[in-house]
């Protein structure tokens, strides 16, 4: 073969070899740029919260006056977590001992506001924050709003503070409120070196299976019903007057007595003494309910937050969650660790949704009797709500280690 004929052929074959590198190259970037695009398409955005959909077009004087203030704390943030932005509120003194809250399955974090001040009055430093789906937090899409969902976000909301929270000599107390405790105790057992202590006030995950009602099996324990038809059931089921009936309608006695019974609307309404309480001392003329109607009404993603959080997260029987809890406290107990060895528990005397009994039955034989301390308030599940000093106070005293053991009454 003559040697111009070798360089023809050479540089020929070169050429090919380049085309099909460069048409390869071109494909991969093309099946890339198809891959990310159907990922985004699989993760669609989060549900936005009323900060962006309701807030961001009122004026100062406006959103002062709605029910859920957005400053209704000191120290507001709003921070980008993977699942969408979360609200948080952190204030107190900076070299207090921490202590951080966990709001219910229905209203946000401003529940928790009176015994949040109380606790900060008494130089204690405090983080408030909503849940996914409620308040000022968006609302992620396609998950499941069980205890994994929800601690991670306290995670990310630990992170988010200026301050220390998670080495070994920054431990919080951890306390939660009615859905709020299920949860902390899901967050206590795994991560129980982090935690000077653990106060669970009404708390789910110990209620008894029989009463969930035939519609709560409908709507939260089966697949029967299509999505659409199971958010519009619920929101009626849930939705609230804002206002309250003429005091001649509202017979709290005979509804205490009565409400126990009441087995199959537990998720719907915590009473009437709940849900006409006032939300805050600062707010006065604003009831529970009216937060919650605000919050039905203008955050797109509560229903579905509320409705995967009765399928998911720890609200009924089998107690799985305290049953870990319980292998902590004992593993702690033997080993004479520091960490978690006791747990304080809030009731209402008068609750409908967490009863008084059954969960001092169940919590000792769960728990033991020896690692826990129980407190009975009169009142309801609203209990933080409007007797936040009673409850503070037996916070205090738990944390200073002056009650153990016997059931106390206040």
């Amino acid at each position: 073969m003559p040697p111009s004929s070798y360089w023809v052929i050479t540089i020929a074959c070169g050429a090919s070899l380049l085309a099909l590198a460069v048409h390869f190259i071109r494909g991969k970037s093309t099946t890339t740029h198809q891959y990310h695009e159907e990922q985004q398409q699989r993760q669609p955005l989060p549900i936005p919260s009323p900060r962006q959909t309701v807030v961001a077009g009122l004026s100062s004087y406006q959103a002062q006056n709605l029910p859920y203030p957005p400053d209704s704390f000191p120290g507001r943030r709003d921070i980008d977590t993977p699942y969408g932005s979360v609200r948080v509120y952190e204030w107190g003194p900076e070299d207090g001992e921490k202590a951080l809250f966990i709001h219910g399955i229905s209203l946000p974090c401003i529940s928790l506001g009176n015994l949040a001040e109380q606790l900060v009055e008494q130089g204690y430093r405090v983080i408030l924050f909503d849940l996914y789906g409620r308040g000022y937090s968006d609302a992620p899409r396609h998950v499941h709003y069980d205890s994994r969902l929800y601690s991670s976000q306290i995670m990310f909301v630990l992170q988010s503070s200026p301050l220390n929270w998670m080495d070994d000599d920054a431990r919080f107390h951890l306390i939660g409120y009615s859905l709020g405790g299920g949860l902390a105790v899901s967050f206590a057992r795994t991560f129980p070196d982090r935690l000077r202590s653990l106060t669970l006030i009404t708390p789910t995950g110990l209620v008894r299976s029989e009463y969930i009602g035939w519609q709560g099996k409908l709507l939260y324990k089966s697949n029967w019903l299509p999505a659409s038809w199971i958010r519009y059931l619920v929101r009626r089921r849930i939705d609230v007057p804002e206002e309250a009936p003429p005091q001649s309608q509202v017979d709290l006695d005979t509804y205490q007595q009565t409400s126990p019974q009441n087995s199959g609307n537990r998720d719907a309404s915590g009473g009437s003494s709940y849900d006409f309480a006032p939300i805050s001392k600062r707010r006065p003329h604003v009831t529970v309910n009216a937060v919650l109607a605000w919050q039905t009404k203008h955050h797109s993603g509560f229903v579905d937050a509320f409705t995967s959080s009765m399928s998911h997260a720890p609200f009924y029987q089998p107690p799985t969650e305290w049953m870990g809890l319980a292998s902590v406290l004992a593993n702690n107990d033997r080993a004479k660790r520091r960490g978690l060895s006791q747990v304080l528990i809030v009731l209402g005397a008068s609750d409908p949704v967490v009863l008084k009994d059954e969960t001092v039955e169940d919590a000792n034989n769960v728990l033991g009797e020896d690692r826990v301390s129980l407190v009975v308030v009169d009142a309801g599940h609203e209990v933080p709500i409007t007797k936040s000093a009673e409850v503070a106070d037996s916070i205090l005293t738990f944390w200073q280690g002056s009650q153990k053991g016997d059931v106390v009454y206040t």
